[in-house]
């Protein structure tokens, strides 16, 4: 059965078009992020960033869903998305609009992910799934950030501590039931 419906708001980041091109076929993963960010408009400033000066371009996932179920693709599929570390050439990075622990990220005392992600952001999350795995032949793997960057560092209030520096999706995040509803395979190295 093709998945339903799904309509995605275009809104490329400024800097879209400098982002290196890629075949289809080299797509092979999605990383599932949360923005840890407290809305979509704070995330989109962020994504606008230029942090790279010698590329002109900044951090962002290629897709971001909103609490009430929007999707918005802020980068195509085929350009490259700095998203996750080491693994961006072959990935496509799908953000979801959650706090996580903003705005204190990398406190020692404030690392709990305690706020739910809404059955709208699932149900828009599984559906954008299920059309990238018909769009991208090569699609086969999911993972989360978390599972991909483990770097820990120094915290910043109390730097005789460590943290991961990335937790997300974290610990509230459906994924027996997002991998059920699709055919994807959780890589974890």
């Amino acid at each position: 059965m093709p998945p339903p419906e799904l309509p995605v708001e275009s809104t490329p980041l400024p800097y879209e078009a400098r982002l290196d091109a890629r075949p289809r076929a080299q797509i092979d993963l999605v990383v599932i992020h949360c923005t840890e960010l407290p809305d979509l408009a704070t995330a989109r400033e962020y994504g606008e960033r230029v942090l790279y000066a010698d590329s002109g371009q900044g951090n962002s996932g290629h897709f971001y869903i909103d609490r009430d179920g929007a999707v918005h693709m802020w980068v195509a599929p085929e350009r490259v998305a700095n998203h996750t570390r080491g693994y961006n050439p072959r990935s496509i990075g799908i953000e979801l609009v959650n706090t996580g622990r903003y705005p204190r990220w990398l406190d020692a005392n404030h690392q709990a992910m305690d706020e739910p992600y809404t059955e709208a952001q699932i149900v828009a999350l599984i559906a954008l799934l299920k059309v990238l795995s018909d769009d991208y032949p090569a699609l086969q793997f999911i993972a989360g950030h978390e599972d991909l960057d483990t770097t820990t560092v120094a915290a910043e209030d109390d730097p005789a501590q460590t943290v991961r520096r990335k937790r997300d999706p974290g610990p509230l995040f459906p994924w027996d039931r997002v991998l059920r509803q699709v055919r994807l395979k959780r890589l974890e190295p």
